[in-house]
């Protein structure tokens, strides 16, 4: 992602708050609560100081845990420039630096820069080995929660949960986890789970065949006691196909027999094949 105006780029004003520090945990403090207090003079709401707080110590914990060999701390930059509709920061050590390529390398860093992912409206790091960290971060000037509009109509709650794949073969990656999780959290035993994703391995095998141009739509609706699947939009004849196919005798029976219903709907949209499995709700 790329952060507007970061300090040294063409239309950027000097930053208004510039702290150099030891990196240590104790200093991290400092520059929170520094942060903080320009936040609030430049008009940045709670929720917003909330969250500058925030990106700034995962940004500054970092360079405290990882820039550094221990026991030897270097210095430790911030930079912050207010402008007219949020305000950017700058993080910046001179340390050992990271390497893109490694990813196994600092779990904590990809972990903090998710959460400053999260909070800001843009943000850029730029580093290297040996050549130090340099994260800059921009936040709006207000939260976008604070502009939501009470009274826009939320549309109706679904009966069902809907998810649309837009190739086949990724019917595989998805339908299995996602029913393996509906089910999961029901009254059902190890085998009858490992039943549900047997199926779901079954029918993503057969999918590319019936599903050759579209898109697939899996419904997952849930009952008392049984969670029904639909699957399709189908060609004529598609959803038979599929159906004869978890029939085919399987490591010593059908696939069939482990769904408690199994049948095809037709409409306008196509054929549908539909699963009911047992599993009773855990309320």
């Amino acid at each position: 992602m790329s952060a507007a105006g970061a300090p040294g780029e063409p239309g950027a004003g000097a930053p208004e708050l510039r702290i150099s520090l030891p990196a240590r945990a104790e200093n991290v403090a400092v520059v929170r609560h520094a942060l903080a207090g320009l936040g609030a003079a430049v008009g940045v709401g709670e929720l917003g100081i909330a969250d500058l707080e925030t990106v700034v110590t995962e940004a500054c914990m970092n360079v405290v845990a990882h820039a550094y060999p221990a026991g030897q701390p270097g210095p430790l930059e911030v930079e912050a420039t207010p402008g007219a509709d949020g305000i950017t920061v700058v993080v910046r050590d001179f340390g050992a630096g990271v390497s893109p390529r490694r990813r196994s390398e600092r779990p904590s860093l990809r972990l903090g820069l998710t959460v400053i992912a999260a909070l800001t409206s843009s943000f850029e790091i730029k580093s290297g080995l040996g050549r130090g960290t340099e994260v800059t971060m921009r936040l709006a000037l207000e939260p976008e929660s604070e502009a939501v509009d009470p009274d826009r109509p939320v549309p109706a709650m679904p009966p069902a949960t809907e998810i649309r794949v837009g190739r086949p073969e990724l019917v595989g990656p998805v339908l299995g986890r996602a029913v393996g999780a509906v089910v999961g959290r029901r009254q059902v035993g190890v085998d009858r789970l490992s039943d549900a994703r047997l199926l779901s391995d079954a029918i993503s095998a057969g999918a590319p065949r019936v599903f050759p141009d579209g898109q697939v739509i899996v419904s997952i609706d849930e009952h008392d006691d049984r969670v029904e699947l639909r699957i399709g939009p189908m060609a004529s004849g598609g959803a038979e196909r599929l159906r004869e196919q978890l029939r085919l005798p399987q490591a010593g029976g059908s696939l069939a027999t482990l769904a408690d219903a199994l049948g095809v709907e037709r409409g306008d949209e196509g054929e549908f094949l539909v699963l009911g499995i047992d599993a009773p709700s855990a309320s």
